[in-house]
């Protein structure tokens, strides 16, 4: 099949790497940036704007993002372990995260840790902040599935539908197949579902749902980063379905479709269960900043308590001018009993 036998199926990119010298520039690493960085911005800005303090979501994304990368990859090589400790594996790759493989599930369980780390040492309460950072941190997901497409990898089964994804031959420097690293080669090895870009679309859908009802609803406590596990969980339970690469499987179940059936019933739970209505503004104040305006307030006092002594001319100087006139009497008294 060449790729110009149906003009209406999607094309793969030709190549998800580019070599500048040595440097290797990766789609996949390039997208997990741009989606970190808006997750940060427009964290911060939600986070604000409940009452918390301007720089605080890039305090704890120092904390959170480095642990929900290392969660990510141990979920990946522990769901996926014959890829690397099977026949015909490769043990170093395990650590070649920039080759794809990051499990969201455990990227979330040890980001969290993260997140609650920094949240400690700031002094304000984690179930509030992940309610401020629970649509961007979809939203980051869903921009990281771009980096998928480069990489031509979580697909789906074969499908005629017009919006196949054709998935090419792709080649390296010496002619070997390389489907991550080389170059394609026009040729299509198949037509398949292209079930990342249903996951893309799905996230977003459910980053406006998420948005929507947070304006509407009074929700806090977690309750909204709650419903955003929820919401992925439904939508990877049916992208799961529909994909036939390997995995490891349970009954012959994807792994990640238990996964994924799990975490929904919990967050669900949660959501029923949890405190109700929102956090007020002032405890999602940081340490430092309450610290800081303790200080100013402090400084403002002893400045206004180091003013000059006012005099009491009442009673210092009425005390001062009696005593001339008292001793003046006394005098007068004596000499009018020496007259007389």
């Amino acid at each position: 099949m060449t790729s110009t036998a149906i003009l209406a199926y999607i094309p793969s990119p030709p190549q998800g790497v580019w070599h500048v010298g040595p440097l290797a520039l990766r789609a996949y690493a390039l997208f997990i940036i741009i989606g970190i960085v808006v997750a940060v911005v427009w964290g911060d800005r939600r986070w604000v704007a409940r009452g918390g303090t301007k720089g605080t979501v890039l305090d704890v994304a120092v904390w959170a993002v480095p642990f929900g990368l290392l969660g990510g990859r141990l979920y990946h090589v522990a769901t996926d372990w014959k890829t690397y400790f099977g026949p015909g594996g490769n043990p170093i790759e395990a650590l070649y995260v920039w080759n794809g493989g990051l499990g969201i599930w455990g990227a979330v369980f040890l980001g969290g840790v993260g997140a609650w780390i920094a949240c400690r040492r700031r002094g304000i309460p984690l179930p509030a902040f992940g309610d401020a950072v629970g649509p961007p941190i979809l939203l980051a997901q869903a921009i990281g599935r771009i980096g998928n497409y480069f990489n031509q990898e979580l697909y789906g089964r074969d499908t005629t539908q017009p919006w196949g994804l054709e998935i090419y031959e792709r080649v390296d420097a010496d002619g070997r197949l390389d489907p991550l690293n080389g170059v394609s080669t026009g040729f299509v090895e198949k037509v398949v579902h292209p079930t990342f870009l249903y996951e893309l679309l799905w996230s977003v859908a459910v980053v406006v749902l998420l948005v929507l009802v947070d304006r509407k609803y009074t929700i806090g406590h977690g309750r909204l980063f709650a419903l955003y596990v929820a919401g992925y969980c439904a939508g990877r339970f049916w992208v799961e379905l529909m994909r036939d690469d390997f995995a490891t499987t349970i009954a012959g179940i994807r792994i990640n479709t238990f996964t994924s059936a799990i975490i929904f019933v919990l967050a669900l739970a949660y959501f029923v269960i949890a405190t109700k209505g929102r956090e007020e503004p002032a405890t999602l104040r940081s340490n430092d900043d309450v610290d800081h305006e303790t200080a100013s307030e402090d400084a403002s006092s002893d400045a206004e308590g180091s003013g000059p002594t006012p005099i009491d001319d009442t009673t210092d100087a009425g005390t001062v001018d009696e005593q001339p006139t008292q001793a003046s009497d006394k005098k007068a008294e004596e000499e009018g009993s020496t007259r007389g």
